[in-house]
């Protein structure tokens, strides 16, 4: 049996690209690995299906109501600024490059990130395991790291031009590019998209040749920004670069015979990609008829709604006359007529109020949702226990939730048969969005974007011609997870898997508990 765990993680890959990688041979190592696993097709990401929510959900083991972060993109009510973690280059020129890296890179972990919930990494410092990763967005943990500059930041630093020189908490080895280092190691970091899992494997085969973990987050991100360029169909290309890395890391442990005689793994996807080919100008098309905050605007007292794009979805907020129903109305009416728009959802309370949140620190057990969809179809639900018993029809879902809903059900494109809800075009859809709506930092209002639209951001790029994410619908939304030398039997263990499932098996894994044992 294994004594460590490697999580893998594929950034954006889709289920049908690694099957097709591997019967062209481009995908060997990925390949072998699946012949030994389990493979579930269709695990569930968080919504919106972005990374960061994506990333915080995988190592939390909880959705935004619980981990906090609500997009690539979000309006912090208490500080009343955007957040920008760098939907593009020119999204974070908009806002401030620096100040989208020191949100990005630091605020994200140790600000944004609820204190109140544990990542991964620190739930097994505080069990003694010894813990590592390469660059990913959520590293919190327990141990100490100092700045260790290198490369064009270090040069940017000692100009003067860029003042980050904060220090963080991590796991016991943790790698971040530029910025930290917890040893010395001979790969060359870079931040430039495409170049980067290369010095993820490079690093992580140090730590295997060194022995230097029991846990490591492997992280491969080019396969996100290959996608965004080329499209879905075109990332064969790029996994086959990722299944060359994750070899590398496998030769550092003797082979893969040697390296799974030690070493267990979980690889999973953040997300899927589906294709781009039209603009949906949230930002301008509520700009019509309101003031909608500006990036560079420090005064939004005298804004009405703050806009936030986040790829194929977005979260829209209420700044003026936020107890004013009428007002929410007439702004969700308006959202609902721009073209890509295909969902709207928002929060209530089970007389069909809106909800107005507050930020982090409010909390309403009976809340309930609203989703809006074709034609107008209207559907309510909330968790059966948050409502009363007379409130509407008890239903369960593939997770084993039970949900009390009334509406229509076509919302969702939704189907009930004897007391079970199936939600195919929306995977785990009434989890899915009643999480997004709590979480302290989602807006008023939250979008999911048709198919075949992505918002512009606010550097007015979008991924026209190439691929996106985000929206609830399954083709962003579902991907890989494999399991090697760990985790269940079959894929049939769970009706549906989701990136919430992970933690418990690294748990499992380590001896500390299984939540549903």
């Amino acid at each position: 049996m294994p004594e460590k765990l490697v999580l893998v993680y594929i950034d954006s890959l889709r289920t049908d690209m690694l099957e097709r990688a591997i019967a062209d041979g481009r995908a060997p190592t990925l390949g072998r690995l699946v012949e030994r696993g389990v493979l579930i097709g269709d695990c569930v990401s968080s919504f919106p299906s972005v990374t960061p929510v994506a990333s915080a959900e995988m190592v939390t083991g909880g959705g935004a109501d619980r981990h906090w972060i609500s997009g690539m993109n979000w309006y912090h009510r208490v500080e009343k600024r955007y957040v920008e973690y760098g939907s593009s280059l020119d999204a974070s020129r908009a806002f401030g490059v620096f100040r989208s890296l020191y949100d990005l890179v630091y605020n994200m972990n140790l600000a944004h990130l609820n204190p109140g919930i544990e990542t991964a990494f620190e739930m097994l410092d505080d069990a003694g395991v010894r813990t590592a990763s390469t660059p990913f967005l959520i590293y919190r943990g327990r141990h100490r790291h100092d700045v260790s500059l290198q490369g064009l930041t270090a040069r940017a630093v000692e100009s003067g031009i860029l003042k980050f020189q904060y220090g963080t908490w991590g796991p016991k080895e943790l790698f971040y590019g530029d910025l930290y280092s917890s040893m010395p190691v001979p790969c060359r970091p870079s931040s430039v998209p495409g170049r980067r899992d290369s010095y993820s494997s490079c690093c992580a085969a140090e730590l295997v040749s060194r022995d230097r973990f029991d846990f490591m987050l492997l992280s491969f991100p080019d396969n996100d920004n290959y996608s965004h360029r080329f499209g879905p169909a075109a990332s064969v290309d790029s996994i086959e670069k990722a299944d060359l890395c994750l070899g590398e890391v496998v030769r550092a442990g003797g082979g893969l015979d040697g390296f799974l005689r030690d070493h267990a793994l979980i690889v999973v996807a953040d997300h899927a990609h589906s294709d781009v080919q039209q603009p949906l100008d949230l930002i301008g098309g509520m700009g019509e008829e309101w003031e909608v905050l500006q990036a560079s605007e420090d005064r939004p007292e005298t804004a009405q709604l703050a806009v936030s794009p986040t790829s194929r979805a977005a979260n829209i907020y209420i700044l003026d006359r936020q107890d004013d129903p009428l007002r929410h109305r007439h702004v969700r009416e308006h959202t609902l007529g721009i073209e890509g728009v295909e969902l709207v959802i928002w929060p209530e309370d089970p007389e069909g109020q809106p909800v107005v949140r507050q930020g982090p620190g409010h909390e309403d057990d009976r809340v309930t949702a609203v989703a809006v969809g074709r034609a107008g179809a209207e559907l309510r639900f909330a968790p059966a226990d948050a409502v009363p018993p007379d409130w509407g029809e008890v239903v369960t879902d593939r997770r084993g939730v039970e949900w009390s809903i009334r509406g229509n059900l076509e919302a969702l494109e939704a189907g009930v048969d004897a007391g079970m809800i199936e939600t195919p075009v929306y995977p785990d859809a009434l989890g899915r969005l009643y999480s997004a709506i709590l979480g302290p930092h989602s807006g008023d209002l939250m979008v999911s974007a048709a198919l075949g639209y992505e918002c512009l951001d606010w550097g007015g790029s979008a991924h026209l011609g190439g691929g996106s994410h985000g929206s609830l619908r399954r083709e962003d939304s579902e991907g890989p997870l494999l399991f090697v030398g760990c985790g269940p039997d079959s894929a049939e263990e769970r009706s549906q898997w989701s990136l919430s499932d992970i933690v418990p098996e690294i748990r499992r894994f380590f001896g500390l508990g299984y939540p549903d044992a």
